[in-house]
């Protein structure tokens, strides 16, 4: 049985070159598959939002929302480091409220830590949260909640000024006290320098090879969301295809007579 993931122990993986695995989970039955394989840190993203709720972006996830598929993760898991996002407007508009609704991932929830977007400026509400012995993975680059100011999900750090901004919010982040920082959409040559410009991992989702570890959307791993694929999005498998046909197969056996069989049915002296 793999032993359990902590902040000290991610810390320790960055150390000794060690890749980090880190995926979505907002269920049950998910968050046991991913332990059986050994996931290092799993995310109940809200991302929840687009791949299971069905709005148009994450800006809809309210706090309750991440809690309830957090319990449902935590039931599941076993040995990875459980995050949970934070939502839009649960963590800006007051240090007493980002307190307050990441101590409820915390206790209500089961996570072991949450995850912010945003830059330098969320250092003070980073240094609050872990005053509450909350631990805090950051996020920079392209931060979802910020698609309207920002103007859409364009690659970020792609010029010097932006490329230096990045850079000092990642170290400005690890001053506050994060325990790891995602760096989504930014050139892979800035990844590399961020990642080598600090002592905590770094985590890829669409920031190339050279971070301490890659993230991805376990249903866009799988196939499962088909509006809307970003281009460092690998699909492992095809898997909404594979249900669709078995669905398929079962309304035309059900339409047919063929299902249910003997063998799925009971008798009187069974």
């Amino acid at each position: 049985m793999k032993n359990k993931t902590t902040v000290n122990s991610l810390i320790k993986m960055k150390q000794e070159n060690k890749k980090i695995t880190m995926l979505t989970a907002y269920d049950y039955p998910m968050s046991v598959i991913l332990n059986e394989i050994g996931i290092d840190i799993i995310l109940v993203g809200d991302s929840l939002g687009m791949v299971v709720l069905g709005y148009e972006n994450t800006l809809s996830v309210t706090v309750d929302d991440v809690i309830y598929h957090t319990k449902a993760v935590a039931r599941g898991n076993s040995s990875a480091f459980l995050v949970s996002d934070m939502p839009f407007l649960s963590y800006k508009i007051s240090i007493q409220d980002a307190v307050q609704n990441a101590g409820r991932m915390i206790q209500q929830g089961g996570a072991h830590g949450v995850k912010i977007e945003g830059g330098a400026g969320t250092s003070d509400i980073v240094k609050a949260m872990i005053s509450a012995d909350i631990p805090v993975k950051g996020h920079i680059g392209v931060t979802p909640q910020a698609i309207f100011q920002a103007g859409g999900y364009g690659l970020k750090g792609g010029s010097e000024k932006e490329a230096q901004k990045l850079l000092n919010d990642a170290k400005e982040l690890e001053k506050a006290g994060v325990f790891s920082i995602v760096l989504e959409k930014i050139p892979q040559e800035l990844a590399k320098e961020i990642t080598e410009s600090i002592k905590v991992p770094t985590i890829s989702i669409g920031a190339g090879v050279y971070c301490d570890g890659q993230v991805l959307v376990t249903h866009d791993l799988l196939g499962m969301f088909d509006k809307f694929i970003p281009r460092f999005a690998k699909k492992y498998v095809d898997l909404r295809s594979v249900i669709k046909n078995a669905v398929s197969q079962y309304k035309q056996e059900v339409e047919e007579g063929k299902f249910p069989g003997k063998e799925h049915s009971y008798s009187i002296n069974d």
